[in-house]
């Protein structure tokens, strides 16, 4: 899979954080995905007491959501955990495993937010502009904005605002479970991103691709 290179990743927080202002300028809020051959999902995983991550991309055929292709890049990661600027963290290791895929997908499903993110970049939209590819932040947790309170039943969902912006949806998956937060990666409108989720659910409170992701990062993924 091709990988664009747009900057380097051996840089400082000042810079990271004006590297994120100005690639926010780049996303794309609009578009669709129509039919489909491929989607993926993207997860890492980190060793406990040591800096060693695993980065995994796992696709998916679709409509049946079957794995057709696994990768996985292991490395030390770069960065500790910084709020807001996850992407320097985890984006090259993600991306070195998106570079061997044989299969390409049509679209990416990220656990990480993507515009829903204080200087409008998470991970799924800074992965979207280096694969030109359509992603959706798919996160368990919301970095920042606000929301009402969500109705119990699966496919419940309500907008998450952020200095006035809708930025995301919080959306039930799954009747009485926690919501995922769901927003744009890149080359994709907000109601496509949640329709594109709710249809690659399964019965659990993650859609598949971002789930089958977490286990293979995990080892816990079998043949």
């Amino acid at each position: 899979m091709k990988v664009t290179e747009l900057h380097g990743w051996q840089v400082g927080i000042p810079e990271a954080r004006e590297i994120q202002r100005g690639l926010a300028k780049r996303v794309s809020r609009s578009g669709d995905v129509e039919t489909p051959r491929f989607i993926a999902g993207v997860d890492i995983s980190v060793g406990r007491g040591v800096a060693l991550a695993t980065g995994a991309v796992v696709v998916l055929s679709y409509p049946e959501l079957k794995v057709v292709e696994v990768r996985l890049s292991r490395s030390r990661l770069r960065l500790p955990y910084i709020p807001g600027l996850l992407s320097f963290r985890e984006a090259p290791l993600i991306l070195d495993a998106c570079w061997s895929l044989e299969r390409v997908p049509d679209l990416i499903l990220v656990d990480g937010q993507g515009i829903s993110h204080p200087r409008r970049l998470g991970l799924a939209s800074h992965l979207g502009l280096f694969l030109d590819t359509p992603t959706i932040g798919c996160a368990k947790s919301r970095l920042c904005g606000q929301h009402e309170a969500l109705a119990a039943e699966a496919g419940s969902r309500v907008e998450v605002v952020d200095e006035g912006e809708t930025i995301g949806v919080a959306l039930r998956t799954k009747t009485g479970v926690k919501p995922v937060y769901v927003s744009i990666g890149h080359r994709l409108s907000l109601e496509s991103a949640v329709g594109w989720v709710l249809k690659c659910c399964r019965g659990y409170r993650l859609p598949e691709p971002t789930r089958l992701a977490h286990l293979a990062a995990g080892g816990n993924l079998g043949p």
